[in-house]
């Protein structure tokens, strides 16, 4: 038994963590609790604990309950690589590959999975505790959550390149304060963080990627931040998303396209999506949805272009080009200083002819924007069997055709008293006049 308040998995007497770690995690939680039963001693109280697991790769067959605040897991690695590379890479050149899987610190996440279950249950960590106060101070740091593979679902893509297998990384279920996730890798799973009813999140320095949604944070919350993570959602899912939130922190996160959306605020108000680099091969990068207001969208860095890799072409997120980039549904939001490249092929504009939107107001009033930079270029769509080169070669090549005709601002007939400053020229901005406030570029 530990009595310093430091576990490690791979000496823990109860069960075999090279067999099932969830069944030792679950044991070591339990002594946990058995040590720390005092809520108050000597103006103390409960200590919490440290759960170590070294590098190695440990199947996970039972799933993982937290219950306990001050509860810090720790890897030594987040271990991500690309699983969908490698799975769509011929498999008689596997031999020749340097690795196959992931590493790190890993858990290979194996639960038996019934069609049909809820989210919850495909959970590899589920945090759950009722009654006052919160959980609080539970972190995940430093190893990696690998879903393994994905599964045939009705589309006619390859299995692996679904995003669908009914795996969640981490689920936290209850009311919690002052969570931290650190460091950490999350892989084919289809679901990789869901967090409900969140105080003082911290969601830091993560590789979410490959993954059907990155990060969902649902029911309410206040004062989080998501900042600094690398994230790659799948083109069904979301990218990063929060409903019903105050004082959120978006920042300096570089997420990957292929995602449905990149961030999607719903109900949001009074928080801060800033100096993050977003890229999209589709329409709705940003959404504002469900009267989200007050909000300053500010700094970003938005390119939407084409999906270069072959296994991945034709699928789309099912918005058209009139849609917007950046959609606004709510009141006295701020989109100041965004710089938006648009370089996609002419004829692949839906419907065709169509012009492009950049930001769409699609109702709500008192919505500043001004001094956005759009730059909208005709360009060829190309493809290749290398995701690195191809995504590469895209993101370096500023080759264009000819300069390609948007509207940089649309206001709906819906939407009033909104103000445009100096994000496109007169012609490039459509909004009536008589409500709304436009001063549009000077052309040359």
């Amino acid at each position: 038994m530990s009595s310093d308040n430091r576990y490690d998995v791979t000496t823990w007497p109860i069960g075999d963590a090279t067999q099932d770690v969830g069944e030792v995690l679950n044991s070591i939680i339990a002594d946990i609790a058995s040590r720390q039963r005092t809520n108050e001693a000597s103006d103390g109280g409960r200590p919490g604990a440290v759960i170590v697991i070294p590098p190695g790769d440990y199947p996970l067959r039972t799933q993982v309950l937290i219950n306990s605040s001050f509860l810090r897991i720790e890897g030594s690695g987040h271990g991500f690589t690309s699983s969908s590379i490698r799975f769509n890479v011929p498999e008689d050149e596997w031999p020749d590959l340097h690795e196959l899987w992931p590493g790190g610190s890993r858990i290979l996440v194996d639960l038996p999975l019934v069609p049909g279950a809820a989210e919850i249950d495909g959970a590899a960590f589920v945090v759950a505790r009722e009654g006052s106060p919160r959980i609080s101070s539970v972190e995940f740091s430093g190893f990696c959550i690998d879903g393994l593979h994905f599964t045939a679902n009705d589309s006619d893509r390859h299995p692996e390149n679904t995003y669908v297998n009914g795996k969640t990384g981490i689920y936290v279920a209850s009311a919690n304060d002052s969570f931290r996730v650190t460091g950490m890798g999350f892989v084919y799973l289809e679901n990789a963080l869901t967090v409900c009813n969140a105080d003082a999140l911290s969601i830091h320095d993560n590789f979410i990627a490959e993954c059907g949604s990155c990060i969902e944070l649902r029911g309410w919350g206040q004062a989080s931040k998501i900042t600094d993570n690398l994230i790659g959602a799948g083109p069904d899912g979301h990218s990063i998303y929060a409903e019903n939130h105050g004082g959120l922190l978006i920042a300096t996160n570089n997420v990957f396209p292929r995602g449905a959306s990149s961030v999607h605020l719903r109900s949001v108000s009074r928080s801060s999506v800033t100096a993050n680099r977003l890229h999209s091969f589709y329409p709705g990068m940003v959404v504002l949805s469900a009267g989200s207001s007050e909000n300053l969208i500010a700094s970003n860095h938005l390119l939407r272009d084409h999906e270069p890799w072959t296994p991945f072409l034709d699928i789309d997120n099912g918005l058209d080009d009139l849609f917007g980039l950046i959609q606004i549904d709510g009141n006295d939001n701020s989109i100041i200083g965004n710089h938006i490249s648009e370089v996609i092929d002419a004829a692949s504009i839906q419907p065709a002819g169509a012009r492009p939107i950049a930001i769409r107001v699609a109702s709500g009033t008192g919505n500043y924007i001004a001094t956005n930079h759009v730059v909208a270029r005709e360009a060829d769509a190309s493809s290749s069997g290398s995701a690195f080169e191809a995504q590469v070669d895209a993101l370096l090549s500023t080759k264009a055709l000819n300069t390609m005709n948007v509207t940089t601002v649309s206001i709906d007939s819906a939407a009033r008293s909104n103000t445009v400053l100096d994000t496109g020229t007169d012609a490039e901005v459509l909004a009536d006049r008589t409500v709304n406030a436009v001063r549009p570029i000077p052309t040359v």
